[in-house]
């Protein structure tokens, strides 16, 4: 069980995530992901479904039912702890640690879990969802959008994850825009500033998809240190 979290919001971390499934298939037969928290839904028929929840779903080998996917959504497009003020409920911490281990134990292999924007976004007034990963001690997989800042927001959610008490499994260097200045170097320089595993180098890609992100990765790292 990894949790992925993103240097901020919109960063990649659903496209990396599914990709990273699709390329995990060659080490094991179940992987799945799982967006606990989502925000920005929209009503069907069947409820409120979210975009990164689907597209979650659609990278796993194993078909989970949708509350199984997403099970807490809000339709406002907005941070969780005011998306859940705007809709008159409660984000409840102790829901989330036991859904993920009632899935974790009902589908053993490899699983992602995936955060609602950067590490430490408030779900409630007392509580972060950097508060999930650290109840369930999940390695964390960083996705570092490669743009301007990145550097420093790296090493500042780098620090902080570590502070938690939380291992960085991997991260992976995301290019979000066709040109970079300087891309190499930044990256030469993340790599000696985050020290762990990095898990591939995803240039820009027009028309993207989880498939083709998954042949920039190489998520064979987590299961050779585990």
């Amino acid at each position: 069980m990894f949790f992925v979290t993103g240097t901020d919001t919109d960063v990649g971390k659903t496209l990396i995530g599914a990709g990273l499934l699709l390329a995990a298939r060659k080490y094991s037969d179940t992987c799945f992901g799982v967006k606990p928290v989502a925000v920005g839904c929209e009503t069907t028929p069947d409820g409120l479904r979210n975009e990164d929840a689907l597209d979650l779903m659609q990278a796993s080998s194993v078909k989970l039912d949708y509350d199984e996917a997403n099970p807490v959504a809000f339709k406002h497009p907005a941070a969780p702890h005011i998306a859940v003020q705007l809709a008159g409920g409660t984000i409840d911490l102790e829901f989330l640690v036991k859904h993920c281990q009632t899935l974790a134990e009902k589908y053993p292999g490899f699983m992602l879990v995936e955060g609602a924007g950067g590490w430490r976004v408030p779900l409630n007034e007392r509580q972060f969802i950097s508060d999930l990963p650290v109840r369930l001690k999940m390695p964390v997989i960083l996705v570092v959008a490669m743009r301007l800042g990145c550097i420093s927001h790296s090493i500042l959610t780098v620090e902080s994850i570590r502070r938690d008490g939380l291992e960085i499994a991997g991260w992976v260097a995301n290019s979000v825009s066709e040109e970079m200045p300087y891309h190499g170097e930044n990256l030469l320089m993340l790599e000696k500033k985050i020290k762990a595993p990095l898990l591939g180098c995803v240039p820009f890609i027009e028309n993207v998809s989880a498939e083709s992100v998954a042949t920039h990765l190489n998520p064979g790292i987590l299961f050779t240190s585990k």
